[in-house]
């Protein structure tokens, strides 16, 4: 798998090895779901800022807001997929909620990449049970690095809010 990192925002440039932590967390997520992908395939995270992911969250999905992150998968089974697809992860937004939920920055961007993943593999959290599954994923992977529960309570109340 070719994983191309672009860190397009010079905000993040403030979380150390950034791109290898991508890289960590798209490879422990695709080992965790045990997701069978195209041999060759090709995945893109960008690492923006509040900007840039407003003007793509309005134009396809027709929120003018930012969001913390966005996956677009490429259509097609994710087997046969040369591109999967792309992750893009917004620094103001996800500062401000690891500031709120009393997280590391460094932990919050590793979720926010692995749940952006998992939704270029098919997962999704449109119901009660989709999001379960997908949480219980998360928090094994997000153990797996070393990360805490990324949905587990604090003063600010329950973590997420990932899209």
């Amino acid at each position: 798998m070719d994983i191309d990192v672009n860190v397009a925002a010079p905000a993040w440039r403030r979380v150390a090895d950034l791109e290898n932590l991508a890289k960590e967390c798209i490879h422990q997520s695709l080992a965790a779901s045990g997701a069978a992908l195209a041999p060759e395939c090709e995945i893109s995270v960008t690492f923006c800022d509040d900007e840039a992911i407003r003007a793509l969250n309005a134009d396809w999905r027709g929120k003018d807001q930012p969001t913390n992150v966005l996956s677009f998968p490429t259509p097609g089974a994710i087997e046969r997929k040369p591109l999967l697809g792309d992750v893009i992860v917004a620094y103001e937004t996800v500062a401000r909620e690891a500031q709120e939920q009393g997280k590391p920055l460094r932990a919050h961007a590793a979720h926010m990449v692995t749940h952006g993943f998992l939704h270029l593999i098919g997962y999704d959290h449109e119901t009660a049970a989709e999001a379960e599954r997908m949480e219980a994923l998360e928090r094994n992977i997000a153990t797996a690095l070393g990360f805490p529960d990324p949905y587990a309570e604090d003063a600010a109340g329950p973590a997420g809010g990932a899209n």
